[in-house]
């Protein structure tokens, strides 16, 4: 990203989504470059744990804001403050996101609605907040965390991939829409199976909770290819080693995808040594127990 001469080489960064998983894991990126960091999740304990191993990583500041993402008043007041303590703000991260395991049928509307507004409305809250603000600076990058399944579809993924969806065509307009402003840049990221504690957390009305498809990422591998697209500013940046090729079979081969997807994804994406009855996750609130840069699962 292009940076006027009065900017930190270290920029000034908000996150959403902060307090665990690929969002917490890209707060501490940018901590090891000494940026200043305004954290954004909607549990104050699991922030505050961020923003001290941010500390320690060595961060320049580092504040917190507790706030829903689908609350556009409070991401407004986010980025306001965020503005005003570090005078500018140059990258905006949007991490967020809350997940539901379960057929349409089966899931409760106010969950499947509160999985897309997070990531639909969330996007288009932050989106909102930031660009006047990059347009005005002359700069700035707002850096979606997306997902594979915002290009394929899977059974018992419906609330999910239509949240991810719809954000990745928002973030596709985003796109257009910025051209005018050649220091702005909006960018995505689409991870696969991410070793994260968002599939432990997640609402499932399918018997069982959900687990990473392999070959599983780390997070902090995927926040690597948050804070490079900085430099190298790209439309979208998949973090899967076999995302290209799923791809591909769902849109070249859909008789032989739709086939294959419901039985892989029921030996591969779903836990078998955890059953557990129907339960609203953290969809509506947060989990501090459960929230953490990692989950459970071997990674690479």
């Amino acid at each position: 990203m292009t940076r006027p001469a009065e900017q930190s080489a270290s920029p000034s960064v908000l996150v959403t989504g902060a307090s665990s998983g690929i969002g917490r894991a890209t707060v501490l990126r940018f901590a090891r470059q000494g940026s200043a960091l305004l954290l954004v999740a909607r549990g104050r304990e699991s922030l505050e744990e961020t923003a001290r191993e941010a500390r320690e990583a060595g961060a320049r500041e580092v504040l917190v804001c507790p706030a829903d993402v689908t609350d556009a008043d409070a991401v407004q007041n986010a980025v306001e403050t965020a503005v005003a303590r570090f005078g500018r703000l140059d990258v905006a991260v949007h991490s967020a996101q809350v997940m539901a395991y379960g057929r349409i049928e089966d899931v409760p509307r106010a969950v499947y609605e509160a999985v897309v507004d997070t990531a639909l409305h969330g996007t288009a809250n932050l989106a909102r907040a930031v660009l006047p603000v990059f347009r005005g600076q002359g700069a700035g990058h707002l850096v979606v965390v997306s997902s594979l399944l915002g290009e394929i579809t899977a059974p018992l993924m419906g609330s999910y991939a239509a949240a991810k969806w719809g954000q990745l065509g928002l973030v596709r307009t985003l796109q257009q829409e910025v051209r005018d402003a050649p220091g702005v840049h909006v960018s995505a990221v689409a991870p696969g199976g991410v070793n994260t504690p968002i599939y432990s957390q997640g609402a499932t009305y399918a018997g069982r909770s959900g687990r990473p498809p392999a070959p599983v990422y780390s997070a902090d591998r995927v926040a690597r290819k948050v804070v490079a697209l900085l430099d190298r500013p790209r439309r979208i940046v998949h973090a899967g080693l076999f995302n290209p090729v799923i791809v591909a079979g769902f849109r070249l081969l859909p008789p032989v995808y739709d086939a294959l997807v419901g039985p892989l994804f029921k030996a591969f994406a779903l836990a078998s040594d955890d059953e557990r009855p129907p339960s609203e996750g953290n969809v509506f609130e947060s989990q501090p127990a459960g929230n953490a840069t990692d989950g459970r699962w071997r990674s690479f």
